[in-house]
């Protein structure tokens, strides 16, 4: 039997959290500022171009697509074509790469790369918009969504983790806030300030979403990828940065 269904509901790093602050006027009581932060997980999102290789979604309705346990199964065998897309790279034995040879069959040779590659990536990150303001963060050129626990390090007083350029966001930790830079080249650059605990449960929320995406992408494959449903499953853990038993056959 497949693994069970995730929640049904909004993608978890999508719920409304309300971070709320006591304003004391003139000595009289106080009152509260609601406010509305939205972290995802995304991928960097390209048209499929006559990809026949499984079914895809026609089309390329924004830049970044985001990953939930919400997707729908043209939308899952997209994030799949962009995933093994990213990593399509053929061995470089003069560089001391020494994967097996790219196979003669058109579905082995494309997942090739995700399957021999020994650190997977994807195109993308973490996208936070701030419904207050209207700012939004997005990952910049060359980040990979498989490094997104890098800003927990930050939480532990590490310093900001590549987060890509052109955009160049950062991220800074200040005693018990947090500020997300959208672009640190620029010096009147947005910024989104947040306590450090609400960035903690973020990223708590992206986990779960990434988790509940694993858990729809390993049915989508195991319907669609019979002949390579494990690996492919194993793949997709380690470039999502989760446990691979959320998207585990589950024992009849």
């Amino acid at each position: 039997m497949p693994g069970a269904p995730p929640t049904v509901g909004p993608p978890d790093g999508a719920r409304r959290l309300r971070s709320r602050k006591s304003q004391v006027r003139n000595g009289r009581g106080s009152g509260t500022l609601g406010r509305m932060i939205v972290m995802q997980p995304v991928l960097e999102t390209r048209a499929p171009d006559g990809f026949s290789l499984w079914p895809v979604a026609e089309g390329a309705s924004s830049r970044f697509t985001a990953l939930s346990g919400n997707l729908g199964p043209a939308e899952i065998g997209t994030v799949l074509m962009l995933i093994a897309g990213c990593n399509d790279i053929d061995p470089d034995p003069g560089a001391g790469d020494d994967r097996p040879p790219r196979p003669a069959d058109p579905l082995a040779s494309f997942l090739h790369g995700l399957l021999t590659s020994e650190d997977p990536f994807v195109s993308g990150g973490l996208r936070v918009v701030d419904g207050a303001t209207g700012v939004t963060l997005l990952p910049g050129c060359c980040h990979g969504l498989e490094d997104w626990r890098g800003m927990y390090a930050v939480l532990d007083g590490a310093v900001s983790p590549f987060l890509g350029h052109d955009p160049d966001p950062v991220v800074e930790r200040s005693g018990e806030s947090v500020r997300l830079v959208v672009d640190f080249e620029q010096s009147d650059s947005p910024v989104i300030e947040l306590p450090a605990a609400e960035l903690r449960r973020l990223l708590d929320g992206v986990g779960r979403d990434l988790s509940a995406f694993l858990v729809l992408a390993a049915e989508w494959v195991r319907l669609h990828l019979p002949d390579h449903a494990e690996p492919v499953i194993e793949a997709l853990a380690r470039v999502l940065d989760v446990p691979a038993n959320g998207g585990t056959r589950q024992a009849s």
